[in-house]
């Protein structure tokens, strides 16, 4: 299928899914969970180790990604495996493009899309970068001269190369003078100290000499100038060849996040700079590079990073995006990391995307998160919502994530793992989840396999995939009701981006806005602490920057963005507003708009002409009135909050033609049975289980303008319901436990199947029990192990019961009577049955257990397997990767299995 071909399939996919959003409330139970767009499964990122592809591995991994459940993958080549040298693939060569197009069109057969990396590892750069088009940084050289004396010899830097002067200043106590043309060509100077004591400071363009970090073969070179215009244009212009001759495109290009280090500088940074902030920063080197705090010097630097910020989206993401465009290929942006203005920079691509790194603590009870194996996370929700905002106040309609990175320790992640991290992403914004992620691994690799040293490996040689087609239909539905309609968040909070650049930040010019730096920049500010408030209180929140507050008009008393109407701005408490902003903002006040004001802003950023602009800011504020409680001002505007979230609940929410989509994620400790409020009037609210897939009719009750439902979710469980006039389909089902609960006890046989190192005996066991505690071969078994056992029914009267299989290691299909009903993947790991038979039944348990044990024993063997160039392997904590230090960790069902009756109740 030929390019225009895919573009029209997938418009078509994304129309008929609106379409049926907008036209109809009418959901039946067949149709709940259809959907064909790839868009809404999964996707992962996929590792090509030294690009030692070939045609038949290639469909191979292809093919089973797609009957796992996958919609598609993210090629990024890196570092090669020894002893594959003569397999590697030149990238770009010949041959290169060769397999790539055969993917792609593989992948169009089977259904799946395909996203690349403009180039290997990370970030952009390569061999078709030369030193002119490298990443570049500010170098100088400071001079004291005391009055009388005298200086003659060398400006250079010591140990610096690549250098190109760009000025030479000298300053005085009250005086600057540009010396330049005093400089000779050997970069000698002399300079007398007539008048007083003088510094010099000469300025040079440097390069940073960064290379692309695990770059592919064929991908080794410099890291690319980020800042520069005419260097983006050189890079692109390495793949227009081959782009422009392909019958298939990969769907998007994907940018990872921003790791371009110690970049403060690109070749017409003073030209830039003056012509963007109204002055000349050569008279002000000496307060630009002062290494102490200072007003003046903290708004000259303040200018500085705003021009940075200010290049990198005009000069190279937004010509980026504009770029592909022009290919017919979207692209994905991972902003975070980068000197800038993140809303704008994550808006300026079809697709932002956020990341999360480590592990969250969530109340869930079963809910495991051992020390030993995982490092703190920095998915931060407010963090999160940077990416998601930028969609939704530009109209982008998808959202997407890096996910799991670093998760636990390698071969430990469970499934059960990655619920709650992707909920917690789900609850911000995101509804295209990329998995992080598989490695190509072909046939030839033994067990287990070729992996990349900081992912999950979502890859058929791990153990947790043979139950990750469950967790992906998961993904996969929730994401169908998170791609429906639009994003239903009403109110606006500004993000004083200024007050971050006009910090000091021990002098530093180059402050990379991180996900693993929050302390520095985020979680202190107001900000912050409101944001976080608005949430927690049941206010549905996006952010706005200055520019979109540019781009806002009143309409019927609402703001207007690209992306949709919200009923408020709220202005945080903050030092620094830039005067057109504010200028703008009383515009939109007098147009209807509601804005709230938490503070008063102190004075306008940055250093041209600010004492004027002070003045004029002054009369602005003087017409502002402070909300001393922000949220009794929204209140006052009839803006009402979820109020769900007073029991514990989290929430997202988003709108269609005939009504609401909510999205309800129980992370408490406790099971929530109650009845629900949502903010919506219409007649029904249809309750859909994405993990069970179980559709019905929820219990309503009017209130007002708002419609309670009742409500019955355990602790890690979540829901999604959907408002609207008419729903064909039963009633939803309420189930009360009963307190009696009856143990499924007798001799169970216990085998095992589909894994290794070799495949244990048959075992009876009496007593349910950790199966790495009954022998050597258990204890180094990772694969499945098969628990069945005949029992009798405990109470033929009771139709409906709760099967409550307790403490799984780590994922477990269960069967009754012969007859699949569920794979149980994550906490709680229950299930209702209400096919009993009388007497006599037999309930089946296939147990997957991780595959930590088999490469613990593999190791303690001595059988070496971490044959990665680069950086080969690595524990979590980047140390050296040795699994014969780990215990076994606990596999199969390892307490009692209860059958718990349910009365069935209004």
């Amino acid at each position: 299928m030929n390019f225009i071909k895919n573009s029209f399939v997938c418009i078509c996919a994304m129309v008929s899914l609106q379409m049926a959003a907008q036209t109809t409330t009418t959901t039946t139970t067949t149709n709940a969970w259809q959907n064909t767009n790839n868009e809404a499964k999964p996707w992962t990122r996929w590792w090509w180790m030294g690009s030692a592809v070939d045609k038949h591995n290639i469909k191979n991994h292809l093919v089973q990604f797609q009957k796992a459940g996958l919609g598609g993958v993210e090629i990024t080549p890196i570092y090669g495996v020894k002893g594959e040298e003569a397999n590697f693939l030149e990238f770009w060569s010949p041959e290169y493009l060769e397999v790539l197009s055969y993917t792609i069109k593989t992948a169009d057969s089977l259904g799946l899309g395909v996203d690349m990396v403009l180039g290997t590892g990370w970030p952009y750069g390569g061999k078709q970068v030369n030193l002119e088009d490298a990443a570049s940084k500010l170098v100088y050289k400071k001079i004291d001269i005391k009055k009388g004396e005298k200086f003659e010899g060398s400006i250079l830097p010591e140990k610096a190369k690549h250098l190109t002067l760009q000025a030479v200043m000298a300053f005085s106590s009250n005086k600057a003078e540009n010396i330049t043309a005093k400089v000779t060509a050997e970069n000698t100077i002399k300079w007398k100290a007539k008048k007083g004591d003088y510094t010099i400071y000469a300025l040079f363009l440097g390069k940073t000499g960064q290379q692309v970090k695990r770059a592919a073969p064929g991908g080794k070179g410099y890291t690319l100038d980020h800042f520069s215009h005419k260097a983006l244009q050189n890079y692109v212009s390495f793949y227009h060849s081959a782009f422009a001759n392909m019958e298939e495109r990969p769907t998007t290009i994907f940018n990872d996040s921003y790791e371009v280090y110690g970049t403060t500088f690109t070749p017409d940074f003073l030209a830039q700079f003056e012509k963007r902030r109204g002055y000349s920063l050569l008279p002000h080197l000496n307060q630009l590079l002062l290494e102490e705090p200072d007003d003046i010097a903290n708004r000259i630097k303040s200018d500085f990073r705003e021009t940075i910020s200010d290049i990198l989206l005009e000069e190279f993401d937004r010509p980026w995006t504009k770029w592909a465009n022009g290919y017919g290929m979207k692209t994905r942006l991972q902003a975070h990391g980068s000197p800038g203005n993140l809303i704008d920079l994550y808006a300026s691509a079809d697709i932002p995307e956020c990341e999360t790194f480590g592990s969250m603590p969530f109340d869930i009870p079963g809910y495991r998160r051992d020390p030993e194996n995982i490092r703190k996370g920095d998915a931060n929700p407010i963090m999160l919502k940077f990416s998601s905002s930028a969609a939704h106040i530009s109209g982008k309609p998808l959202t997407s994530s890096e996910s799991f990175t670093w998760l636990r320790e390698h071969f430990k992640t469970a499934l059960s793992h990655t619920k709650p991290e992707a909920e917690e992403l789900f609850l911000n914004g995101v509804n295209h989840l990329f998995l992080h992620g598989s490695t190509y691994s072909p046939e030839r690799a033994a067990w287990p396999g070729w992996k990349f040293y900081a992912s999950v490996n979502f890859s058929p040689q791990n153990t947790i995939w043979a139950d990750a087609d469950a967790m992906f239909s998961y993904v996969k539905n929730v994401q169908t009701y998170l791609q429906k309609g639009t994003s239903d968040n009403e109110h606006l909070v500004y993000w004083p981006i200024h007050d971050v650049w006009n910090s000091y930040f021990e002098g530093k010019l180059f402050v990379q806005l991180k996900i693993h730096s929050l302390e520095e920049w985020l979680l202190p500010t107001n900000f912050y602490k409101l944001s976080t408030n608005l949430i927690e209180k049941g206010y549905t929140i996006d952010f706005i920057s200055d520019r979109f507050i540019e781009e806002a008009k009143v309409v019927n008393g609402e703001i207007q963005l690209p992306g949709g109407t919200f009923k408020s701005i709220i202005i945080p408490k903050s030092k620094f507003i830039p005067l057109a902003t504010m200028r703008k903002l009383q515009e939109l006040k007098a147009a209807g708009g509601n804005i709230i004001f938490e503070g008063l802003p102190a004075s306008v950023p940055g250093f041209f002409q600010y004492e004027k602009q002070n003045s004029q800011l002054q009369q602005l504020l003087k017409e502002v009135s402070v909300s001393e409680d922000v949220l009794a001002s929204l209140a006052a505007n009839n803006n009402q909050p979820e109020t769900l979230v007073t029991t514990g609940l989290k929430f997202i929410r988003r709108s269609y033609e005939g009504g609401k989509i909510y999205y309800l994620v129980n992370h408490t400790a406790k099971k929530i049975d109650t009845l629900i409020p949502l903010n919506t009037n219409e007649k029904e609210v249809l309750l859909l289980d994405p993990l069970t897939e179980k559709v019905g009719k929820a219990k309503v009750v009017q209130k007002g303008n708002q419609t309670f439902i009742k409500l019955q979710l355990a602790s890690g469980d979540a829901i999604i319901a959907q408002s609207g006039d008419h729903f064909d389909v039963a009633e939803w089902t309420y189930f009360e436990e009963q307190s009696k609960q009856y143990a499924i006890e007798g001799n169970w046989e216990l085998t095992f199947e589909n894994g290794g190192p070799t495949i244990p005996e048959s075992i009876e066991l009496s007593t349910l029990t950790d199966w790495t505690k009954i022998n050597e071969e258990t204890t180094n078994f990772s694969g499945t192990g098969v628990y069945t056992i005949s029992f009798e029914n405990p109470d033929a009267s009771v139709h409906n019961w709760n099967l409550d299989l307790g403490n799984v290691r780590e994922s477990a299909e269960v069967y009754l009577n012969g007859e699949y009903l569920q794979t149980l993947w994550s906490v709680p790991f229950t299930l209702q049955l209400s096919n009993l038979k009388e007497g006599t039944n037999q309930l089946t348990i296939k147990v997957t257990n991780l595959a930590a044990n088999r490469l613990r024993a593999k190791e303690m063997r001595g059988e070496e397997w971490k044959n990665f160039y680069e950086i080969n392997m690595v524990t979590k904590d980047y140390q050296k990767f040795d699994a014969t230090l780990w215990k076994p960790m606990p596999s199969g069902l390892l307490s009692t299995i209860n059958l718990i009756p349910l009365k069935e109740i209004d």
